[in-house]
């Protein structure tokens, strides 16, 4: 009786700590969400998380190959950075886990870091943990070996989880996804944007071997646009309209980003271009008023103030 009751207590103290340090909020669909670094532990407990966690964490299974290549992980870390709004991280984090303990290996060697949805912060930490680790999509599966990075998978594995495990132990990792979107991340790193515009077709061909759907840059130039940077938005929007020229979504993106920079013209241009293509876009139809309104009006004072 006496253990049950230290056991209770001590689960009820683990619970109590756990909501101190980790950091929650409610979307605007009013689910309770993570964001910022926090123990594993809340995802197996928290009955906000605990579903899609169990659920998912029972679709691994080891294949029963040869696992010996598991020792090259013993001195690694890894930085998982999720969204608990995210289909891909409630899919792949428990899996992960799974496959990490089923090897032997230590959760500690796991860090786990949540990052916002939403608009204003989107797929950004609290505290800007996601800055300087070329995030563009959740799940995150960065692996360091004293502090360096020499792999990574994005969102989901290039062939399966185990697969992917035993080719970056190996030192043979397959090239992680949305190569098109980490390129023009690395080079937005590594350039200045005027260096990047004299040379811009070059690094459009070479986008243009690397991407895939159209939705790879479309939330690249979102994240960029959320985080601040409007200048490199533009271009990823403009790269990608150039890619997609017949997709109303693509279209329509680019547009919004002009007109939150004030660009109207160039905006009024893409927002038609959305009605030709799908008429029924409401959205584009009540922008395109709203910009045309606000040049007409522009004139009218301009009138005034030459009379």
């Amino acid at each position: 009786m006496k253990n049950c009751f230290l056991t209770t207590l001590f689960l009820f103290l683990s619970s109590i700590v756990l909501a101190q340090t980790s950091k929650t909020y409610f979307n605007a669909a009013g689910d309770k969400h993570l964001a910022g670094e926090f123990d594993l532990e809340i995802l197996k407990s928290d009955s906000s998380f605990q579903t899609w966690y169990v659920e998912n964490e029972r679709l691994f299974n080891l294949s029963g190959k040869n696992t010996d290549w598991k020792n090259a992980f013993e001195n690694s870390e890894v930085e998982i950075l999720i969204g608990t709004w995210c289909g891909d991280s409630k899919r792949w984090v428990p899996q992960f886990v799974k496959l990490w303990n089923e090897l032997g290996l230590e959760e500690s060697q796991l860090k786990f870091t949540a990052l916002y949805d939403g608009k204003e912060l989107y797929k950004q930490g609290p505290n800007g943990e996601e800055k300087g680790k070329l995030i563009h999509r959740v799940p995150t599966f960065i692996f360091t070996n004293k502090g360096e990075e020499f792999a990574r998978i994005v969102e989901f594995p290039v062939n399966d989880l185990e697969t992917d495990l035993a080719q970056i132990a190996l030192g043979y990792a397959s090239e992680p996804n949305y190569r098109a979107a980490t390129y023009l991340l690395e080079l937005f790193e590594s350039e200045p944007l005027d260096s990047v515009y004299k040379n811009v077709q070059t690094h459009f061909n070479n986008v243009y071997r690397l991407v895939g759907k159209e939705k790879e840059l479309n939330t690249l130039g979102y994240v960029f646009k959320y985080s601040d940077r409007m200048p490199e938005a533009l271009l990823t929007f403009e790269i990608n309209s150039v890619l997609f020229p017949y997709s109303p979504n693509v279209l329509h993106s680019y547009g919004e980003a002009l007109m939150d920079n004030n660009q109207k013209d160039l905006a009024i241009q893409l927002f038609k271009r959305v009605i030709e293509l799908e008429p029924g876009n409401e959205t584009a139809l009540n922008q395109l008023k709203e910009l045309q309104d606000e040049i007409d009006h522009d004139e009218e004072r301009q009138t005034e103030g030459e009379l």
